[in-house]
């Protein structure tokens, strides 16, 4: 069971990977964790990798995917392995679906969360992260028992820039220019299940249970 999750920053993607992670007993690999791994390792890969980001580059899409058909060669992805975050381009889609033709394998389902922009907007603008020790909360729908301050350590909690609307805006922007299409090219490969990512997140899960079960 090889699958690849989409959807816009914010959609609830990364939440449903890693539920479908602990059902199915399969890794939920996303590319920041690849990189960390391979550039804190030493690998080879990794200082390959580093060299582009060392002059502030991208790194190239051949090597991402090298990377990532390292990983997935790994014994714990026998059985299957959620991409989360990859592919996010369709030159990424292409070159994935290529390396994994080589040795017969492919994306067996592309799970598509959609959330409307202006859903995705008011959900990251709520929420609210404790300048000490990282915890997340939500004005609406996980408030911290006083207001603006963490429930852990006390701490203050503020609007990450990264949650601000202009910039979640911008954000989803660049989703829809990029991203988006991978939807139309999973469609075309017949692998492509769209849910509703606006219900509650155990009802979303429980369609995507439904539709890897078939």
């Amino acid at each position: 069971m090889k699958i690849v999750m989409l959807g816009a920053p914010g959609a609830g993607k990364g939440t449903q990977a890693q539920m479908i992670a602990d059902k199915y007993n399969i890794p939920h690999i996303s590319t920041g964790d690849i990189f960390r791994f391979n550039i804190k390792n030493g690998t080879a890969l990794g200082k390959e990798a580093k060299s582009y980001m060392d002059e502030g580059k991208l790194v190239p899409d051949e090597l991402t995917v090298r990377m990532l058909l390292d990983r997935v060669s790994d014994e714990d992805c026998r059985d299957g392995y959620i991409l989360d975050g990859f592919p996010r381009t369709i030159p990424q889609a292409y070159a994935l679906t290529g390396e994994l033709g080589k040795t017969g394998d492919k994306i067996d389902f592309a799970i598509d969360v959609d959330v409307p922009d202006e859903n995705i907007v008011r959900r990251m603008g709520g929420r609210r992260a404790c300048q000490s020790c990282g915890s997340t909360y939500h004005v609406e729908y996980a408030k911290p028992r006083q207001e603006g301050v963490c429930d852990r350590c006390g701490g203050k909690l503020v609007l990450r820039d990264d949650d601000k609307p202009e910039t979640v805006s911008r954000r989803l922007e660049v989703y829809h220019e990029q991203t988006q299409p991978l939807i139309d090219y999973y469609k075309k490969a017949n692998v492509l299940h769209s849910v509703d990512g606006t219900c509650d997140i155990n009802v979303v899960f429980a369609d995507i249970v439904k539709i890897l079960e078939g």
